[in-house]
């Protein structure tokens, strides 16, 4: 769970439905373990719902990386340098980029992301809490190559990529993520990005199952939506949230369980779920310092620096762009 992931391109039909919600909630009731994009959890209630989700006890990762950002101000203005465009790669957290731009005293802050009133709100907020900074906001698709404004073209580049948004993707996209990022920030450019990291299961399924059932609440809540925008009849009340942890693939997956055998309908098409049978929604990947520098490698970043906050629960890490070779 990372929040604000408005990412897609809005495309709605004549009857104003979103076509690309609409596809891929379709193909992913078809397949043999039905799966949802994350992506479509996040509606005007499910973005709040994930708001309340970070101030429930178990959720530790937005605590923990804000304690990194609040108390290694001055390691990341050594390591990072001043004068730097801050490119954000979605639309700044109204507690993290602060903390950031507080301390590394930036030339100029570059928010991206598509959902273009988001993005001029965090904008404007902001530009407010720092005047004499030069705020130039992109309503752009972030998952792939951008093209900045004139205005930073020779500054050098941060990349700031918080909340660990990267473990809500799978290896491959991930890594497709990190080199588009490497493509857009350029060949001198600097990343830091939020990575969460792998610990004890009790205290990973909690964070993903808290006891007050907001999270349970936020799961579901796209089977609400799912209903109300695609017609859908499936019956909520005969689901349950469920984390698991998937030492496999070091990650925690977010289902919808059915408790009983249902049959629903969603945008005209009949589908059927066996009691047990499970509606997978959402992937949140935990790392350690090996696999967290290979995925970033992978990705043509090299990690020259490492941040945990003091319980070693999160991990902040800044990479350079790496240099392409020939050879070894």
């Amino acid at each position: 769970m990372t929040g604000n992931q408005g990412i897609q391109l809005v495309d709605l039909d004549e009857d104003g439905v979103d076509r690309a919600f609409r596809a891929d909630v379709l193909a992913g009731l078809k397949q043999a373990q039905k799966a949802i994009p994350a992506r479509w959890l996040y509606d005007d209630a499910g973005s709040q719902l994930f708001e309340d989700i970070t101030q429930v006890p178990e959720y530790y990762p937005t605590r923990a990386e804000t304690e990194i950002l609040e108390t290694r101000g001055a390691e990341f203005a050594e390591a990072i340098g001043s004068g730097r465009a801050v490119v954000e790669f979605g639309s700044g957290s109204s507690v993290k980029t602060p903390l950031l731009l507080k301390a590394i005293d930036p030339g100029a802050y570059v928010p991206l992301d598509i959902a273009g009133d988001f993005l001029r709100a965090s904008a404007a907020e902001l530009s407010a809490k720092f005047p004499g900074l030069p705020v130039y906001p992109v309503e752009a698709d972030f998952t792939r190559r951008v093209e900045l404004p004139a205005e930073v073209a020779d500054m050098p580049k941060l990349g700031f990529f918080s909340g660990s948004t990267i473990g809500n993707m799978v290896p491959r996209t991930a890594v497709d993520l990190l080199r588009s990022m490497r493509e857009t920030l350029g060949t001198d450019a600097q990343l830091l990005i939020g990575m969460d990291l792998i610990k004890d299961k009790a205290v990973l399924e909690a964070a993903y199952d808290d006891a007050a059932g907001v999270t349970a609440q936020f799961n579901l809540n796209l089977l609400r939506r799912i209903n109300r925008e695609l017609d859908g009849t499936i019956p909520v009340e005969k689901f349950h949230h469920e984390a698991r942890w998937n030492d496999t693939f070091a990650r925690i997956e977010m289902h919808a369980v059915a408790e009983a055998d249902v049959a629903f309908s969603v945008a005209g098409e009949d589908f059927a779920m066996q009691a047990g049978e499970t509606i997978h929604t959402e992937n949140s990947h935990k790392f350690d310092l090996r696999s967290a520098n290979m995925l970033l490698l992978a990705g043509h970043w090299t990690p020259t620096a490492r941040w945990t906050d003091e319980a070693g629960r999160f991990s902040v890490v800044l990479a350079k762009a790496t240099i392409a070779r020939a050879a070894p």
